[in-house]
């Protein structure tokens, strides 16, 4: 059964307890990494220079604390799997949304911003993002 490393368990501490539940539900199915919960200011604003991101400090939800977003990664981390690297992600994101749905939590996936289950749309996609669907 996967479970997470102790550089996964200490970025997974930096997040909202919702996001905890819903990941520790999730690495039952999947063995995936956690990259990144908090984002601090110059990580986000570095994130934002590089086009990684969309917002700059101190509006992403990455800089809350507890963070309200968290990046994670199939396992073994492979950016370039391929041709298509998106389709482990996207089956990875599957568990995480049945995990979420579950456990009655809302959450909004960075590779499908509008919320219609259909990647085609969106013009920025952001493969390890998740975060808390709520204002």
């Amino acid at each position: 059964m996967p479970s997470f490393s102790s550089a996964s368990e200490a970025q997974l501490a930096t997040c909202d307890p919702r996001l905890q539940r819903i990941l520790r539900a999730a690495i039952l199915h999947f063995d995936f990494s956690v990259i990144e919960g908090h984002r601090g200011e110059s990580a986000q604003h570095a994130d934002f220079l590089a086009g990684k991101s969309q917002l700059d400090w101190p509006h992403g939800k990455h800089n809350a604390s507890p963070s309200r977003a968290v990046d994670i990664a199939p396992y073994p981390v492979d950016w370039k799997d391929g041709e298509k690297p998106h389709l482990r992600f996207a089956f990875m994101m599957g568990v995480v949304k049945v995990c979420a749905d579950t456990l009655g939590i809302k959450v909004r996936f960075g590779m499908d911003w509008s919320r219609n289950l259909d990647m085609r749309d969106e013009t920025f996609l952001d493969l390890p993002h998740i975060e808390l669907d709520e204002p």
